[in-house]
């Protein structure tokens, strides 16, 4: 039987979400809570239930919620919806799309998707609240901390570490053992074959 789920925040990443959480055909997703929208309005045929305040009431119809919040610019709302999600005592399950390929061996925390496409080796770990995006290789041996969005696209090679709250821009190339700190922003379409600081900006060279 599919279980009941929520999606917090109706913006471009929960539009995302929602097909590959179709896709797993485990849950049955009965609408989003965001404080933008009307409740009149809806989503890929799915309504708007109201804001934040809404929760309590529908904390009683499921335990169980997924963050539609995107990480571009900052991650500030995403890490909010989780944390507020987790205080409330909703499951903030993993959510894998069927069209990716995930090593047995590797281990993702809870709140993170992984998205159509995705392709990840053996032994790499992926925190929590990560968005780990179209397309995306991560190979061997790879650690992404919590509340990092690996972009459409992006090639991580083996046994590269990259910090907390990390922003990989699409088609980015992060090369073998670099270990990228936390905080970092880089740009779409770069190659990083050094470590970088914590809270680097990184643009495409």
């Amino acid at each position: 039987m599919k279980k009941n789920i929520l999606i917090v925040c109706g913006g471009g990443h929960g539009v995302a979400c929602v097909d590959v959480i179709e896709k797993t055909n485990k849950f049955k997703i009965i609408g989003f809570i965001d404080k933008k929208k009307k409740t009149k309005d809806k989503l890929c045929g799915y309504k708007f239930l109201g804001n934040d305040q809404k929760l309590k009431d529908f904390r009683k119809k499921t335990n169980i919620a997924f963050n539609g919040a995107g990480h571009i610019k900052n991650n500030i709302l995403r890490k909010k919806i989780f944390y507020k999600l987790k205080k409330m005592d909703f499951k903030v399950p993993t959510i894998i799309s069927p069209n990716a390929i995930i090593a047995k061996t590797s281990k993702l925390k809870e709140g993170t998707i992984i998205m159509h496409g995705v392709l990840i080796n053996s032994n790499s770990m992926i925190g929590k609240n990560c968005i780990i995006n179209s397309k995306a290789l991560l190979e061997h041996d790879v650690i992404i901390e919590d509340h990092c969005h690996i972009s459409t696209g992006v090639i991580v090679n083996g046994n590269t570490i990259i910090g907390k709250n990390s922003f990989i821009g699409s088609g980015s190339v992060i090369g073998n053992g670099v270990k990228i700190g936390k905080n970092c922003i880089i740009s779409a379409g770069s190659t990083v074959l050094k470590d970088l600081a914590n809270d680097t900006l990184y643009k495409k060279k």
